[in-house]
């Protein structure tokens, strides 16, 4: 499928008609399957394991008593699968919602389960389940507010002129023992592909191997400034840019954008199976 093409059918960049009744299909797949091939990414063959973390703030649904109810709620999007859905169109659907009569909270969760999986998956061979999680009012006070750990890069007083991806940046020392290391940048920033809008973000970088020259892995960070992309596929970029030119022997790569209509978008990459991480929200969040 054309990428060009598919985003100019989406809803993105478009003017939009507020809708009062549930409608799955305002919910637009993007392939991911062009983006993984400009990194030489196939198939079934890919790097890494990992998932989309998605939160959604501006949630809202009628009882059967015509009461208001809201949550948050969390999305667990496996990078594994065929499709991921497009911002606008998540928000649109989630807007949906608003004037819709549910019976309980499960039901919306159900409902949301449904409709998000249909649209991951939706002209593969496979089926899967998204994972959602409602949060409702009572525990909005337990909801944390959390920095990515890790070795501050930005402390580092470097020079920026690079402003497109520039892997070449990115180096390790071989010659020195392996280290284990978490680093972390907020300053991380890339483009809608489509309306060019700024989209920000604090990104986090794991790694066993030669140590990292961090300077440029810092330059290599602020390069993203000027690229337009979607944010899952930023990161994966990072990944595979660190992994072949660093090759450390183990890497992850978390990044934390900030939310834009009532969502934001947490991509994680990693070289092993392992527990994803908190869904918990920066303080720009």
């Amino acid at each position: 499928m054309n990428t060009e093409t598919t985003l100019n059918a989406s809803p993105l960049g478009k003017q939009t008609t507020y809708v009062k009744k549930l409608e799955p299909q305002l919910l637009y797949p993007i392939g991911r399957d062009a983006q993984r091939s400009a990194l030489q990414l196939h198939g079934d063959r890919l790097p890494f394991f990992g998932a989309d973390l998605w939160t959604a703030f501006e949630l809202s649904w009628i009882n059967a008593r015509g009461k208001p109810q809201v949550a948050i709620a969390h999305f667990t999007i496996p990078c594994d699968t065929p499709n991921i859905i497009e911002s606008k169109s998540f928000k649109l659907y989630l807007n949906s919602f608003s004037s819709t009569v549910f019976e309980s909270a499960d039901a919306v969760r159900e409902q949301l389960r449904k409709d998000v999986s249909e649209v991951l998956w939706r002209e593969s061979d496979r089926a899967a389940t998204a994972g959602v999680a409602l949060v409702l009012p009572e525990a909005f006070g337990r909801e944390k507010v959390s920095e990515l750990d890790g070795i501050d890069l930005d402390r580092l007083d470097i020079e920026c002129n690079q402003f497109q991806p520039a892997p070449e940046l990115l180096m390790s020392d071989e010659s020195q023992s392996p280290v284990s290391e978490t680093l972390s940048s907020r300053l991380l920033k890339s483009n809608c592909p489509v309306t060019g809008q700024p989209d920000w973000g604090s990104v986090q970088i794991r790694y066993v191997g030669a140590p990292i020259d961090q300077a440029g892995l810092l330059a290599y960070i602020v390069s993203f400034r000027d690229h337009s992309d979607f944010h899952e596929h930023c990161v994966e970029r990072m990944f595979v840019d660190i992994w072949r030119r660093c090759r450390p022997t183990k890497l992850s790569v978390s990044a934390r954008y900030t939310r834009r209509g009532g969502l934001d978008i947490n991509p994680f990459r990693a070289s092993w199976p392992q527990a994803l991480p908190s869904n918990v929200r920066t303080a720009r969040q």
